[in-house]
């Protein structure tokens, strides 16, 4: 869904140097050739069956990487969980990989995506593991976090925050036996398969490529959000540890209507979403962020009380946002008036939007959002 923009005056008073305070970006002047990092994301876990395919021929292998067979172009086949294994066609195997040849694209559920498959089994039914290449896992995350029409420089900044992430999350799960990352935006980046590519989303990744955020020579966490509603938080009023990189700046998104919202609970609908408080007698915010979000909420009810922190906040009530206020309609109704879309931490991809229409490049844009950082390239373990 695209959002509209109001007019604003907000970067008229706004100079461009004034992004540069604080900011220790090192760009290296002749990267070293980079080794291909490749992903392992997982697109179905935990089914008992998943469609596959591919959009030329494939070679089928097992475990051993012994050729088994082939699966012919642009049909569809249902891998199933068997006891000790999978079956896939004729075939019947502890795992599968799909091949495709020819740079062929793979068909796993119900997309496209680029690299291989492999389908295993595990102690909850099948999981179909996209492994791709990180760059090209990009060409789709970039088109399906961002509008591919937004400015290019919005788009590289969204492409190195992105990468950064991929990459601290892959370390997280290092010792993960099948998977680096999901597909969905709730912990991971929204991946669509090849239908989010566009040439803008591949200029953005291929003009930033093998570039990631450091801080302390450490791969940082690049979260992002939508949008903030005029200032980021520090992570510490959000997650409740510290990071020296995400710390509460002046965002540039007041100006966006889906950034505004409203949301009106009568009792009975807070008592459904909150457990053991019963009939829901009172609401109110006990702590707030230095930026007025509301850091600690508590519930009253005929039956208990609840008291939620930080990111407890918004997602038990599915609020866009924790900056909110609280009044009562002559309903008796919780009426939540808010700023914001998502965690408010890190990157506004608004924010990001608005000042690359003003003239800020991806090095701005990140340097703005994320303290103190270096961009380096990638080093491979």
């Amino acid at each position: 869904m695209k959002f509209q923009l109001f007019n604003s005056s907000l970067f008229s008073r706004v100079k461009v140097r004034h992004w540069w305070i604080g900011i220790f970006l090192w760009m290296a002047l002749v990267a070293p050739a980079q080794a291909s990092v490749i992903l392992r994301v997982a697109i179905q876990r935990g089914v008992n069956q998943v469609k596959v395919g591919s959009s030329t021929t494939a070679m089928v292998k097992d475990s051993t990487g012994r050729t088994l067979g082939k699966l012919p172009a642009r049909s569809s086949f249902s891998a199933q969980s068997i006891p000790g294994g999978v079956a896939l066609n004729r075939w019947q195997s502890g795992l599968f990989w799909i091949e495709p040849t020819d740079d062929g694209f793979v068909y796993i559920g119900d997309r496209w995506y680029r690299g291989r498959t492999l389908v295993l089994p595990t102690d909850k039914g099948l999981d179909a593991i996209n492994w791709v290449d990180l760059e090209e896992y990009l060409y789709s995350v970039i088109g399906g976090e961002m509008d591919a029409g937004w400015p290019e420089e919005a788009l590289k900044a969204q492409a190195i925050a992105a990468r950064t992430y991929a990459l601290y999350k892959r370390n997280q799960q290092r010792n993960h036996p099948t998977y680096d990352l999901g597909d969905s935006p709730d912990r991971w980046q929204i991946y669509k398969g090849v239908i989010s590519e566009s040439p803008a989303t591949y200029g953005a990744v291929d003009s930033t490529a093998g570039k990631v955020l450091t801080y302390n020579n450490e791969i940082i966490l690049s979260v992002f959000h939508a949008c903030s509603g005029g200032h980021t938080e520090n992570v510490e009023d959000v997650w409740g540890n510290p990071l020296a990189y995400l710390r509460a700046v002046q965002d540039y998104d007041q100006n966006i209507s889906a950034c505004n919202w409203v949301r009106t609970f009568s009792p009975k609908e807070i008592s459904s979403k909150i457990s053991g408080v019963g009939n829901v007698k009172d609401m109110s915010a006990q702590a707030y962020s230095p930026f007025r979000s509301v850091k600690v909420l508590k519930i009253v009810g005929d039956k208990g009380t609840k008291v939620l922190k930080g990111e407890e906040v918004r997602t038990a009530l599915k609020l866009k946002s924790t900056r909110f206020s609280i009044s009562r309609d002559e309903a008796g109704n919780f009426v939540l008036q808010g700023l914001g879309f998502g965690h408010g931490l890190g990157m506004s991809q608004w924010g990001a939007y608005n000042l690359a229409r003003q003239g800020a490049n991806h090095l701005q844009i990140l340097g703005h959002y994320y303290q103190g950082v270096t961009l380096t390239p990638i080093k491979t373990k």
